[in-house]
């Protein structure tokens, strides 16, 4: 496992994190192959584990602490989410400060999500949702920044809406922020255009999210999928986003095996989307989600096998996939 400089923090992390979600809000979840999954992902070399109150209303957060206390000689980095009080994923363009984080809110959260995790202190909290219209009020950052005074915390960060890179560049650029987390794979590209440009202006760290496209880009996703009732990709993958995705997805999939063959190679689905991040240097660490033993050699792997030949990274930028945020795009 390699690792890379986060931001101005100066932390030295995994280049592959751990993204936390799916132990605690998808189906087919098994608490003792998560635990085991973390602890093999620590074994390897991951150190940076990013979760929310909300996965599971603090559950996630749980698990982090475990593994955590499991592994008290190491470094591992923690992240969580303060979830917005009027529970609006995404935060809406009319929304104010005070309907998502008033300063209160805030600070119960951090309380909260430390007594989750039964730690002292979290590495980084991030805003779940954001709106750079915020930026006009300065209660979300003097509060959280109190909580960073008092060593509850050590760095202030966001999570920025699906689809919506834009909505960040200001925050990022006041310099009040360490840290950014945002949708960035081979259909999402745009957080290059703005985002990471200021990024690297302000030296802000990168968190890339949904590697995977939520599974599209694994490969194994058909226009007939489903999951069982309560799974939260029932609600995402609605036909208008199920087709194109898989039909898109299929097309990535034909150029990779062209590749492979012409080659002689054997680069997978997974492999090639994460490898395509890691070709990005401005991406701090990417967070897929592992629920599984398997999840975690293949995905440390993509870190052993470096980003991609240049010619194939090439190929991959031709899928970029500009979307507008939906209904169902949450």
């Amino acid at each position: 496992m390699k690792n890379r400089r986060f931001g101005r923090t100066g932390w030295e992390v995994s280049e592959i994190g751990y993204g936390m979600w799916g132990m605690a809000s998808w189906s087919n979840s098994d608490d003792d192959e998560s635990l085991r999954s973390l602890q093999a992902a620590v074994d390897r070399g991951c150190n940076f584990f990013d979760t929310a109150y909300a996965y599971g209303n603090g559950r996630s957060e749980n698990f982090l602490g475990q593994i955590v206390r499991s592994n008290a000689g190491k470094r591992l980095y923690t992240a969580s989410k303060i979830p917005p009080k009027d529970l609006k994923w995404p935060a809406t363009a009319d929304s104010t400060l005070m309907q998502s984080y008033p300063p209160d809110h805030v600070e119960e959260y951090v309380h909260r999500s430390l007594e989750n995790a039964g730690l002292e202190q979290l590495d980084l909290m991030q805003f779940h949702t954001w709106n750079d219209e915020w930026m006009r009020d300065d209660r979300w950052f003097y509060r959280i920044d109190d909580m960073r005074s008092q060593k509850l915390i050590n760095a202030i960060g966001i999570s920025i809406n699906r689809w919506e890179p834009w909505n960040g560049v200001r925050a990022v650029r006041s310099g009040q922020i360490d840290a950014v987390q945002v949708i960035y794979n081979i259909f999402d590209q745009n957080p290059e255009d703005e985002l990471f440009p200021a990024c690297r202006e302000m030296d802000v760290a990168v968190i890339a999210r949904v590697p995977f496209d939520e599974g599209t880009l694994t490969g194994t996703l058909t226009k007939d999928s489903k999951w069982p009732e309560g799974d939260w990709r029932n609600t995402y993958f609605v036909p208008e986003n199920l087709i194109p995705s898989v039909e898109r997805a299929d097309a990535v999939k034909k150029t990779l095996e062209e590749w492979n063959r012409e080659r002689s190679m054997n680069i997978t689905m997974p492999e090639l989307a994460l490898r395509f991040i890691l070709g990005n240097e401005d991406v701090s660490t990417i967070i897929p989600g592992m629920r599984k033993l398997s999840h975690v050699d293949a995905n440390i792997a993509a870190s052993d096998a470096g980003p991609l030949p240049p010619e194939l990274q090439e190929k991959m930028k031709g899928f970029r996939w500009v979307r507008k945020p939906a209904p169902w795009s949450q």
